[in-house]
Protein backbone atom coordinates (compact mmCIF):
# COMPACT_ATOMS: atom_id res chain seq x y z
CA UNK A 1 0.00 0.00 0.00
CA UNK A 2 1.49 3.35 -0.97
CA UNK A 3 0.88 6.81 1.12
CA UNK A 4 0.09 9.40 -1.64
CA UNK A 5 3.36 11.22 -0.31
CA UNK A 6 6.32 10.04 0.96
CA UNK A 7 5.96 10.54 4.73
CA UNK A 8 8.13 13.04 6.77
CA UNK A 9 10.26 12.41 9.58
CA UNK A 10 10.55 13.92 13.00
CA UNK A 11 11.39 13.31 16.54
CA UNK A 12 8.71 11.54 18.97
CA UNK A 13 8.38 13.70 21.89
CA UNK A 14 5.09 11.84 24.14
CA UNK A 15 1.95 10.42 23.53
CA UNK A 16 -1.26 11.35 25.35
CA UNK A 17 -5.56 10.76 25.40
CA UNK A 18 -4.23 8.10 24.04
CA UNK A 19 -5.27 9.57 20.23
CA UNK A 20 -2.64 12.79 20.57
CA UNK A 21 1.20 12.70 19.62
CA UNK A 22 3.38 15.83 19.89
CA UNK A 23 6.01 15.00 17.44
CA UNK A 24 9.52 17.62 17.02
CA UNK A 25 10.10 18.45 13.27
CA UNK A 26 12.97 21.08 12.88
CA UNK A 27 13.14 22.53 15.98
CA UNK A 28 9.06 22.78 16.27
CA UNK A 29 6.43 20.84 17.88
CA UNK A 30 3.20 19.47 15.83
CA UNK A 31 0.38 17.56 17.35
CA UNK A 32 -0.81 14.43 15.47
CA UNK A 33 -3.39 11.92 15.35
CA UNK A 34 -2.01 8.45 16.84
CA UNK A 35 -4.05 6.03 15.33
CA UNK A 36 -3.18 2.80 17.76
CA UNK A 37 -5.28 2.35 20.82
CA UNK A 38 -2.69 -0.56 22.17
CA UNK A 39 0.02 0.28 24.74
CA UNK A 40 3.10 1.28 22.11
CA UNK A 41 4.89 -0.62 24.42
CA UNK A 42 8.94 0.46 23.55
CA UNK A 43 7.54 2.96 20.91
CA UNK A 44 7.02 6.13 22.78
CA UNK A 45 10.56 6.68 24.28
CA UNK A 46 11.00 10.67 23.86
CA UNK A 47 13.63 11.39 21.08
CA UNK A 48 12.64 7.95 18.72
CA UNK A 49 12.83 8.72 14.81
CA UNK A 50 9.07 8.57 13.87
CA UNK A 51 7.07 8.96 10.20
CA UNK A 52 4.14 10.63 10.23
CA UNK A 53 2.31 11.65 7.07
CA UNK A 54 0.09 15.00 6.61
CA UNK A 55 -3.51 15.52 4.64
CA UNK A 56 -5.02 18.36 3.42
CA UNK A 57 -8.65 16.96 4.07
CA UNK A 58 -10.52 20.28 5.73
CA UNK A 59 -12.64 18.19 7.74
CA UNK A 60 -9.76 16.95 9.89
CA UNK A 61 -9.07 18.74 12.83
CA UNK A 62 -5.33 17.05 13.00
CA UNK A 63 -3.40 17.18 9.35
CA UNK A 64 -1.10 14.64 10.41
CA UNK A 65 -1.05 10.99 11.55
CA UNK A 66 1.89 9.06 13.49
CA UNK A 67 2.78 6.27 10.80
CA UNK A 68 5.70 4.27 12.18
CA UNK A 69 7.90 4.74 14.83
CA UNK A 70 12.03 3.86 14.43
CA UNK A 71 12.93 0.66 16.71
CA UNK A 72 16.63 -0.01 16.33
CA UNK A 73 16.99 -2.69 13.25
CA UNK A 74 13.57 -1.31 11.71
CA UNK A 75 10.62 1.34 11.30
CA UNK A 76 7.72 -0.40 13.39
CA UNK A 77 3.97 0.54 11.96
CA UNK A 78 1.46 1.67 14.62
CA UNK A 79 -1.17 2.88 12.88
CA UNK A 80 -4.22 -0.20 13.13
CA UNK A 81 -5.89 1.42 10.54
CA UNK A 82 -3.89 -0.10 7.75
CA UNK A 83 -3.52 -4.33 8.26
CA UNK A 84 -7.20 -5.45 6.87
CA UNK A 85 -6.74 -2.93 3.72
CA UNK A 86 -2.90 -4.55 3.69
CA UNK A 87 -4.84 -8.23 3.74
CA UNK A 88 -7.38 -7.32 1.57
CA UNK A 89 -4.82 -5.87 -0.86
CA UNK A 90 -2.64 -8.87 -0.69
CA UNK A 91 -5.89 -11.24 -1.55
CA UNK A 92 -6.32 -9.52 -4.08
CA UNK A 93 -3.03 -8.84 -5.71
CA UNK A 94 -0.87 -11.97 -4.48
CA UNK A 95 -3.04 -14.54 -2.90
CA UNK A 96 -1.76 -17.11 -0.04
CA UNK A 97 -2.22 -20.81 -1.12
CA UNK A 98 -5.01 -21.23 0.61
CA UNK A 99 -6.72 -18.00 -0.58
CA UNK A 100 -6.52 -18.83 -4.15
CA UNK A 101 -9.48 -21.24 -4.09
CA UNK A 102 -11.91 -18.01 -3.50
CA UNK A 103 -12.25 -14.96 -5.71
CA UNK A 104 -14.09 -12.86 -3.87
CA UNK A 105 -13.66 -10.56 -0.28
CA UNK A 106 -16.21 -8.23 2.03
CA UNK A 107 -14.39 -6.42 4.50
CA UNK A 108 -16.43 -5.57 8.17
CA UNK A 109 -19.01 -8.77 7.97
CA UNK A 110 -21.46 -8.94 10.81
CA UNK A 111 -21.02 -12.44 12.51
CA UNK A 112 -24.07 -11.55 15.40
CA UNK A 113 -25.43 -8.86 16.45
CA UNK A 114 -22.66 -7.24 18.19
CA UNK A 115 -19.36 -8.62 16.23
CA UNK A 116 -18.28 -7.67 12.86
CA UNK A 117 -15.63 -10.35 11.05
CA UNK A 118 -12.61 -8.36 9.91
CA UNK A 119 -12.84 -10.22 6.36
CA UNK A 120 -15.19 -13.30 4.43
CA UNK A 121 -13.45 -14.86 1.34
CA UNK A 122 -15.71 -17.05 -0.88
CA UNK A 123 -15.62 -18.82 -4.54
CA UNK A 124 -18.90 -16.80 -6.50
CA UNK A 125 -19.15 -19.99 -8.52
CA UNK A 126 -20.70 -21.42 -5.30
CA UNK A 127 -22.36 -18.50 -4.43
CA UNK A 128 -23.59 -16.95 -7.27
CA UNK A 129 -26.67 -15.08 -5.82
CA UNK A 130 -24.94 -13.60 -3.05
CA UNK A 131 -23.01 -9.83 -3.50
CA UNK A 132 -23.03 -8.98 0.46
CA UNK A 133 -22.98 -11.08 3.76
CA UNK A 134 -24.14 -10.35 6.88
CA UNK A 135 -25.09 -12.26 9.97
CA UNK A 136 -28.71 -13.13 8.13
CA UNK A 137 -27.27 -15.24 5.56
CA UNK A 138 -23.86 -16.45 6.61
CA UNK A 139 -23.52 -19.83 6.41
CA UNK A 140 -20.63 -22.10 5.84
CA UNK A 141 -18.14 -22.95 3.92
CA UNK A 142 -16.63 -19.37 4.71
CA UNK A 143 -13.18 -18.28 4.77
CA UNK A 144 -13.28 -15.88 7.79
CA UNK A 145 -10.42 -13.87 8.71
CA UNK A 146 -9.73 -11.65 11.54
CA UNK A 147 -6.66 -9.58 11.49
CA UNK A 148 -4.49 -8.23 14.23
CA UNK A 149 -1.71 -5.57 14.08
CA UNK A 150 1.79 -6.72 15.38
CA UNK A 151 4.59 -4.44 16.85
CA UNK A 152 5.98 -5.66 19.61
CA UNK A 153 9.14 -7.93 19.40
CA UNK A 154 11.84 -9.39 21.40
CA UNK A 155 15.28 -10.49 19.70
CA UNK A 156 13.67 -11.14 16.56
CA UNK A 157 10.25 -12.94 17.73
CA UNK A 158 7.03 -10.72 16.93
CA UNK A 159 4.78 -11.02 20.21
CA UNK A 160 1.29 -10.38 20.34
CA UNK A 161 -0.62 -8.81 22.33
CA UNK A 162 1.36 -6.31 24.03
CA UNK A 163 -1.22 -5.46 26.92
CA UNK A 164 -3.87 -7.68 28.55
CA UNK A 165 -6.82 -8.10 25.54
CA UNK A 166 -9.97 -9.02 26.51
CA UNK A 167 -11.31 -7.88 23.15
CA UNK A 168 -8.71 -10.29 21.77
CA UNK A 169 -9.94 -13.41 23.61
CA UNK A 170 -13.52 -12.61 22.27
CA UNK A 171 -12.16 -13.02 19.05
CA UNK A 172 -10.98 -15.59 19.53
CA UNK A 173 -13.24 -17.25 21.33
CA UNK A 174 -15.94 -16.48 18.00
CA UNK A 175 -13.40 -18.27 15.64
CA UNK A 176 -13.26 -21.12 17.25
CA UNK A 177 -17.31 -21.45 17.58
CA UNK A 178 -17.43 -20.73 14.14
CA UNK A 179 -14.63 -23.56 12.89
CA UNK A 180 -17.31 -25.53 15.52
CA UNK A 181 -20.27 -24.60 12.69
CA UNK A 182 -18.09 -25.71 9.69
CA UNK A 183 -16.57 -22.40 8.77
CA UNK A 184 -12.66 -22.16 8.26
CA UNK A 185 -11.17 -19.63 10.26
CA UNK A 186 -7.61 -17.50 10.35
CA UNK A 187 -6.14 -15.39 12.51
CA UNK A 188 -3.57 -13.39 10.43
CA UNK A 189 -1.13 -11.65 12.60
CA UNK A 190 0.23 -8.29 10.16
CA UNK A 191 3.55 -7.63 11.47
CA UNK A 192 4.30 -3.83 10.97
CA UNK A 193 7.86 -4.37 11.44
CA UNK A 194 11.00 -6.38 9.01
CA UNK A 195 12.90 -7.57 11.55
CA UNK A 196 11.16 -10.36 13.06
CA UNK A 197 12.26 -14.26 12.43
CA UNK A 198 9.02 -15.55 14.15
CA UNK A 199 6.03 -15.31 16.20
CA UNK A 200 4.45 -16.19 19.23
CA UNK A 201 1.94 -14.68 21.69
CA UNK A 202 3.13 -13.17 24.86
CA UNK A 203 2.71 -15.48 27.52
CA UNK A 204 3.95 -13.41 29.86
CA UNK A 205 1.83 -10.12 29.44
CA UNK A 206 -1.01 -11.92 29.06
CA UNK A 207 -1.12 -15.82 29.64
CA UNK A 208 -4.97 -16.15 28.88
CA UNK A 209 -4.41 -14.94 25.26
CA UNK A 210 -1.65 -17.34 24.76
CA UNK A 211 -3.69 -20.03 25.94
CA UNK A 212 -6.60 -19.19 24.37
CA UNK A 213 -4.64 -19.11 20.45
CA UNK A 214 -3.29 -22.24 21.61
CA UNK A 215 -6.99 -23.33 22.14
CA UNK A 216 -7.78 -21.89 18.95
CA UNK A 217 -5.18 -23.30 16.71
CA UNK A 218 -6.34 -27.02 18.30
CA UNK A 219 -9.86 -26.27 17.14
CA UNK A 220 -8.85 -25.79 13.81
CA UNK A 221 -8.03 -22.16 13.35
CA UNK A 222 -5.61 -21.42 11.19
CA UNK A 223 -2.32 -19.15 12.85
CA UNK A 224 -0.96 -16.86 10.26
CA UNK A 225 2.14 -14.24 10.70
CA UNK A 226 2.87 -12.36 7.71
CA UNK A 227 5.70 -9.76 8.05
CA UNK A 228 6.12 -6.19 6.70
CA UNK A 229 8.36 -4.33 4.12
CA UNK A 230 8.28 -0.81 5.52
CA UNK A 231 9.44 2.25 3.67
CA UNK A 232 8.76 6.28 3.86
CA UNK A 233 7.01 5.68 0.52
CA UNK A 234 5.15 2.33 1.07
CA UNK A 235 4.08 -0.42 3.40
CA UNK A 236 3.63 -3.95 1.93
CA UNK A 237 2.63 -7.61 3.07
CA UNK A 238 4.42 -10.03 2.61
CA UNK A 239 2.63 -13.25 1.43
CA UNK A 240 6.50 -15.04 3.53
CA UNK A 241 4.29 -16.71 6.72
CA UNK A 242 6.69 -16.48 9.80
CA UNK A 243 7.34 -19.20 11.77
CA UNK A 244 4.80 -20.02 14.79
CA UNK A 245 7.25 -20.44 17.97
Amino acid sequence: MKFETPLSEGLFQKRYKRFFTDIEVDGETITAHCPNTGSMMGLKEPGQACLFSTTDDPKRKLKHTLQMVKAPKSWVGVNTGLPNKLVKELFENSPLKHWQKFDSVQAEVKINDKSRIDLVLWNSKKHPDIKKWSHKNLAAPLHLIEVKNVTLAEDGVALFPDAVTTRGLKHLDELIELTQKGFTCEMVYVIQRSDCKTFKAADHIDPEYASKLNEAKKAGVLITPLPCKMTKKEVVLLGEKVPLK
